[in-house]
């Protein structure tokens, strides 16, 4: 027997807005309770030559549309760029990354199934302001069934 989900909208603009670890913001416009579980959709605002550190997710498949900016995704040893109506995809268990390559802040609509990564934004949020140390943020990943497995990508790397 599956569970109902009720429809919903989110206007533009609203959601729970929390920053992310490396600085930006997220906002969550759809995760486990209004879903059921089966799916997170979420906007990231990047900041110029923003993202996270090379990671694995170990329970979510993640779908990446950029909406506004230019993107670098490193996808297991794929690096790609994409511009604003690029899509790309990590399957769970493939390494991953993206960069903000502009100079202006970038948009990324993320959406990940199954739901769950909305956790991950919340329990960082609530660390401490200021840097954050990594082996908090490794113990604030492995809850959220992710690894962490490199640093981030650089000005210098290779572009794809």
């Amino acid at each position: 027997m599956s569970m109902s989900v009720p429809p919903f909208a989110v206007p533009a603009g609203e959601g729970t807005t929390l920053p992310t670890p490396t600085g930006s913001s997220v906002t969550i416009k759809a995760g486990t309770s209004s879903t059921s579980g089966s799916m997170t959709v979420l906007e990231i605002l990047s900041t110029p030559m923003d993202g996270p550190a090379a990671h694995v997710h170990h329970r979510e498949d993640e779908l990446w549309w950029v909406l506004e900016g230019d993107y670098r995704f490193k996808l297991g040893d794929t690096i790609i760029t994409l511009s604003r109506g690029g899509m790309a995809f990590g399957p769970r268990g493939i390494p991953h990354a993206f960069q903000n390559l502009g100079a202006t802040p970038g948009r990324l609509l993320v959406i990940t199934a199954p739901s769950g990564l909305e956790r991950f934004f919340e329990m960082s949020a609530e660390l401490a302001s200021g840097p954050l140390d990594p082996a908090q943020l490794a113990a604030v990943g492995s809850a959220a069934g992710i690894d962490f497995v490199g640093p981030p990508l650089a000005v210098s790397d290779p572009l794809g």
